[in-house]
């Protein structure tokens, strides 16, 4: 391998690699949730019950994003990249297997890991696929892969639960999962191991920072009573605090708050952040919008929806084109937060009896806009920092995601529980505010870049 990406068609075939482990992993959600009711009835346990099919996955991605991110820089990213396949492979077979809501949600937890050990990574090894000229090519595959799994996961599921009973959901991964781990250890680069020492109590503490914070958000956002709230949240903020405090003297802490000292990626965290949240509230928010709001059967929510994925999969290879030929890759990112930000403001100003053109070309500007955010928001971050932190970043702009996810989620319940006739429209005015901020420290970052 040379210092800058692999040679054809090596690269060729290290990113089919790559975007396998995507596809198994943002499906492997999906499918899960839109199963939920038909797995609680085949299992004998109440939609509630149920839920901690999807908690369990969550927990243990979002838990392990980082100590596995650290990991990938001390031992090599394809190590983790390849341990992690093979961990979802077993924990597929465990799901396959399940009889039981137990022993189904510690098998997703088993599956959860090992998404987290692809997830944490593959940004990362991107880096190291493609040479620096051509990187906006491949940060907008993974951009468009991402988009194109989590929109077609509903259809996914739907299919095999027509073809077979719940466990299929699962076993589908096997044979995918296989053959991404026999690609990944045919092609995948070798990265740079540092050797150093992989601190355990930072990696405990970092789990129970974020393996809490979700427990109490997700036990919030389901109207749980009791203490499990406070006591899940207390113990988040307990932990961030121990954290944050044994690695500020880290010279290469597992919590990348050195990265934070660099002008550019804080900038690029900040509009990340504030991006996925604005997309959250906005795609949780939509099918109640829809169906409450607009009185639209369900069968018609998913055809409205789909326009938004598929210019998500338009824009993001576009994006990261231009990125490597044409423009400053802020500006664009810039430029997708406005579009994006404006179609959520068209939105939540639709007339009262809009027709369906009205909300299509309105949702295809959001999804425009985002896609195009994406790929140059993503190169900027990962170039922003040394090549040997890329973990790191991956790890961030992972957490950066899930959380948005998790929040966005939290938010429009509170929106729809306070104002349950303009719920809707108040998320899309949130949405949008969060997109118009995005757009603003996105914009910022040329100037710290000359300071």
């Amino acid at each position: 391998m040379s210092n800058d990406g692999l040679p054809s068609p090596q690269r060729y075939w290290a990113i089919t690699t790559i975007l396998i482990g995507i596809v198994l992993s943002v499906l492997s959600e999906g499918i899960a949730i839109t199963a939920l009711p038909t797995i609680s009835g085949a299992l004998g346990v109440s939609v509630s019950d149920s839920i901690w099919v999807i908690n369990a996955y969550q927990v243990a991605v979002i838990a392990t994003l980082f100590p596995l991110a650290s990991l990938g820089e001390i031992l090599g990213f394809r190590f983790v990249y390849r341990t992690g396949l093979l961990v979802f492979v077993i924990g597929a077979v465990g799901c396959t297997l399940a009889d039981s809501l137990l022993t189904l949600t510690l098998a997703r937890a088993v599956q959860g890991l090992g998404a987290a050990g692809v997830m944490s990574v593959n940004l990362a090894l991107v880096r190291f696929i493609y040479p620096t000229r051509q990187l906006g090519r491949g940060v907008g595959l993974n951009a468009l892969f991402v988009a194109v799994s989590s929109a077609a996961a509903p259809s996914v599921a739907s299919a095999l639960l027509l073809l077979g009973p719940w466990n299929w959901l699962f076993a589908i991964n096997i044979p995918m999962g296989l053959l991404g781990l026999f690609m990944a250890w045919r092609f995948l680069p070798e990265t740079p191991a540092s050797r150093q020492r992989w601190d355990v109590p930072s990696a405990v503490l970092n789990a129970l920072t974020f393996g809490l914070l979700v427990v109490g958000l997700r036990a919030f956002d389901g109207g749980q009573s009791g203490l499990l709230v406070p006591v899940a949240l207390a113990g988040s903020a307990v932990s961030a605090l121990l954290l944050v405090r044994r690695q500020a003297g880290m010279t290469v802490p597992m919590l990348p708050v050195d990265l934070l000292r660099l002008p550019v990626f804080a900038l690029s965290i900040a509009t990340s952040a504030c991006a996925f949240a604005g997309y959250a509230i906005a795609i949780v928010a939509m099918p109640f919008f829809l169906v409450h709001d607009l009185g639209r059967a369900q069968v018609e929510v998913g055809l409205l929806l789909t326009p938004w994925p598929l210019a998500v999969a338009v824009a993001a290879p576009l994006s990261g084109w231009l990125a490597d030929r044409v423009a400053s890759p802020a500006v664009l990112g810039s430029v997708g937060m406005a579009v994006f930000a404006g179609g959520l403001a068209l939105l939540a100003t639709l007339p009262a009896d809009p027709s369906n053109l009205d909300i299509v070309w309105r949702t295809t500007l959001c999804g425009f806009g985002f896609g195009f955010f994406q790929s140059p928001n993503n190169k900027l971050l990962i170039t922003s920092a040394p090549k040997e932190r890329s973990g790191g970043v991956g790890g961030i702009q992972s957490t950066a995601r899930l959380l948005g996810q998790t929040l966005g989620a939290v938010t429009v319940g509170l929106m729809f529980a306070h104002a349950p006739d303009h719920g809707a429209v108040i998320a899309f005015g949130v949405a949008s505010a969060c997109g118009v901020v995005a757009c603003i420290t996105g914009g910022l970052r040329p100037a710290a870049r000359t300071t």
